[in-house]
This record gives C-alpha cells, structure tokens and sequence, in this order.
C-alpha cells in the first residue's frame, strides 16, 4: 500500500512540474516578446563606450535578464 501512495505522490509531483515549467516557457517568451530589441542595443551602446565588452554584455544581462549570453554576444557584434 505505501508503495502505491508513493507512486502516486511521485506522479502528482511529476505533473506540477511539467505544469509549472511550461508556465515558465510561456512567460519567458512573452518577456521576449514585449522587450524592445532596439531599445536593449541602445543601452549596450551606451554601456560600450563607458566600459569594455565583458563588462557592458553583463551590465546588458543585468538590466534585461530574458536575454540569454548568446543573445548579448550576438547583440555586441552589431554595435
């Protein structure tokens, strides 16, 4: 009997988390979707003429964190 509540519970525990994780998903790419591309490279360039690469991409990911390293990488080679 305690192995079937514990199959349950594991199972229960197993469904939250798909459920939150696809919540998760969802939000992130609506963050991406209302963030302003060109309003994330005027920043880096701003922050680019104040301070070196490594340190504008950081201060880039600090101000907006939906964007992954490679996103900002990707953005210092345009400015």
């Amino acid at each position: 009997m305690s192995v079937l509540i514990v199959w349950v519970m594991g199972a229960a525990l197993l469904l939250i988390n798909i459920m939150l994780r696809t919540r998760i998903l969802r939000l992130e790419a609506r963050l991406k979707e209302l963030s302003n591309p060109k309003e994330q490279l005027a920043f880096l360039r701003q922050q680019a003429a104040q301070k070196e690469k490594v340190a504008a991409i950081k201060a880039l990911r600090k101000q907006y964190p939906e964007l992954s390293l490679m996103e900002a990488n990707k953005m210092w080679q345009h400015v």
